[in-house]
């Protein structure tokens, strides 16, 4: 699939979540594989647009690929936002999840929902560019 580019403001998160449920109907992605790849891709995209550029006061561009080979499907989101790796972020703990619901600090939760929601993530820095990458084998459930 061509590489799409999409304004890096919220109203872009639909464009974005179709164009990959699109995709990945057409490749044979379940409906909870799909609804987990969107979620993933829901929280990225939105810390890109509040954290990378909003809270910079940047404006800025969010590039969506998708390519679907050797049974996977991969979906790359690329930014211009100031560098930032969601793998180096310290994750949510146990303590963190017997707390009850208002007693837990704000964020942390959509990196946690990402790692957990594909069969892999990974972020590189690239050319200037942030990039987070979604991969999901197509044909499991």
């Amino acid at each position: 699939m061509e590489r799409k580019t999409f304004p890096g403001t919220l109203d872009s998160l639909e464009g974005i979540r179709q164009e990959v449920k699109e995709e990945s109907q057409r490749v044979g992605l379940s409906k909870k594989a799909t609804y987990n790849l969107l979620l993933a891709i829901d929280e990225i995209a939105t810390n890109i647009i509040m954290h990378g550029y909003e809270e910079n006061d940047k404006s800025g561009v969010i590039d969506l690929q998708i390519d679907h080979r050797d049974n996977q499907i991969e979906v790359t989101l690329e930014d211009d936002a100031p560098p930032f790796d969601p793998l180096q972020h310290t994750l949510p703990t146990e303590e963190f999840f017997n707390k009850p619901l208002e007693e837990r600090p704000i964020g942390g939760m959509g990196i946690h929902l990402t790692i957990n929601a594909v069969d892999k993530f990974r972020y590189e820095f690239a050319n200037q560019r942030n990039r987070n990458i979604f991969v999901v084998k197509v044909g499991d459930a």
